[in-house]
């Protein structure tokens, strides 16, 4: 069984109504939550409400047959799939094809999908909404609405009866506004679902909402329609290596931005994985190699700033030529400064935050020097979305990365290179550079 939740653009409340529903489903089913796109955010909620991690479906990142073989091992064992969408359901990554859109994913996964839509102040035009998802594309099967933000139960019968009776297509429940529910915003989009205080008490709220408000069990009976998909055994990762390492991955209230997949393509590859906190533990564990993710250390600068022990373990790391990925927070975790807080400084660049987004897109990057992740001649996808910046007057460094599509770090080129360190502010998927795992242990390998 599954399902998708898909918008009619951002801001109508998907991720609340989305994690409700999970949480809703989870008192009877086995959920396997889903986000389509690279957000991190969405997911740590998703994962709350389940006790599942939520994975990313992204077509950009991967082929049509890498989204059923992930989709695929995801749901072992699980009962039913419900895949958050992202911004409007037809929104990717130009204004003509699917690729990066939710359409996109359900299309692969032939899946259900429920349109939610913002109804404040609208009754009839919400019919004329649905007519014009429903037409832009057949293969799309939009097979129920959740009408979101109605202002009381006699607007949402209207709206509710001048759907069904215009589009042929059922309301399946109405929630009314009520803006104490909804999310609370930061720089890089919602505040992720570690940091919010009480984030279960909310989940709980948005559970009860939903059993109050939505046909749970019809929504059950319009995933169990989806037919069944055969993976296309087009693997997610390459398996390199069979010998045993230790990989640090630095995880806590300030890095948390990884894919699920970026981690078991380690494993897959060998790898023991200890984590970390470099905000909390005073020194790095017995490792081989180290993986710092994304996050918000300029939340965090002096804390960070403040453990020296760590700091220094780190930078030792670094000078005995020991293998060190970072991607975006991680990156500026290793400039020599985060504001005006000093950090591990393997990098002689200072990191500020703006108040502009200094980067939001796709990405394409070609390798033009070999690292220990990637080969040159490899081109791959990525993203990449920060407010914050490296102030570079003159490289000292080489770049590993060419940037064809997006901005980089520095005059279109990104990963800084540094002895065996490498860090950019694009984020990977394992799916669009299936050596990750293999090349990264291999690294930590060669002593």
């Amino acid at each position: 069984m599954r399902v998708i939740l898909a918008g009619t653009g951002s801001a109508v409340g998907k991720t609340t109504i989305a994690t409700g529903i999970m949480k809703a489903l989870s008192e009877k089913y086995n959920v396997q939550p889903f986000k389509v796109g690279p957000d991190y955010i969405d997911p740590s909620y998703h994962t709350l409400a389940t006790g599942n991690t939520s994975r990313n479906l992204d077509s950009f990142f991967m082929h049509d047959g890498q989204v059923r073989d992930s989709f695929n091992k995801a749901m072992k064992d699980k009962d039913i799939a419900v895949i958050e969408g992202v911004r409007g359901l037809y929104e990717g990554i130009d204004s003509i094809n699917d690729i990066g859109s939710t359409a996109s994913i359900a299309k692969s996964l032939k899946a259900p999908v429920i349109l939610i839509i913002n109804s404040r102040s609208l009754v009839k035009s919400a019919a004329a909404l649905v007519l014009g998802f429903k037409a832009l594309d057949p293969e799309i099967n939009i097979a129920g609405v959740i009408l979101n933000k109605v202002k009381n139960k006699a607007h949402y019968e209207k709206t509710k009866k001048s759907i069904e009776e215009i589009t042929n297509t059922e309301v399946i429940g109405g929630i009314i506004r009520d803006d104490n529910i909804s999310i609370e915003q930061r720089h890089l989009g919602l505040v992720p679902a570690r940091e919010r205080e009480n984030s279960l008490k909310f989940i709980d709220i948005w559970c009860e909402t939903i059993k109050n408000s939505i046909d749970l069990d019809r929504l059950v009976e319009i995933a169990k329609t989806a037919p069944k998909i055969n993976s296309d055994l087009e693997p997610i990762w390459n398996n390199l290596n069979k010998q045993k390492v230790k990989i640090g991955v630095a995880y806590d209230e300030v890095f948390n931005f990884y894919y699920k997949e970026n981690i078991e393509s380690l494993e897959a590859n060998g790898a023991k994985i200890e984590y970390f906190s470099p905000l909390s533990d005073e020194n790095l564990p017995d490792i081989d190699g180290l993986y710092i993710g994304g996050g918000y250390p300029e939340l965090f600068s002096k804390e960070l700033s403040n453990n020296q022990s760590m700091l220094k373990d780190i930078k030792d790391f670094h000078l005995d030529n020991r293998p060190i990925f970072a991607e975006c927070g991680g990156l500026m975790y290793l400039m020599k400064s985060i504001h005006e807080d000093a950090v591990v400084n393997v990098y002689p660049y200072k990191s500020i935050l703006t108040e502009r987004v200094q980067a939001l897109k796709y990405t394409i990057a070609e390798v033009q020097k070999d690292n220990i992740i990637s080969k040159k001649g490899e081109v791959f996808h990525g993203h990449e979305f920060h407010y914050s910046k490296v102030i570079v007057d003159t490289p000292k460094n080489e770049f590993a990365f060419k940037i064809t599509r997006g901005k980089g770090s520095y005059n279109l080129q990104d990963g800084f290179m540094e002895k065996n360190t490498l860090a950019s502010y694009v984020h990977t998927h394992v799916a669009a550079m299936p050596n990750f795992g293999g090349n990264l242990c291999l690294s930590a390998l060669e002593k």
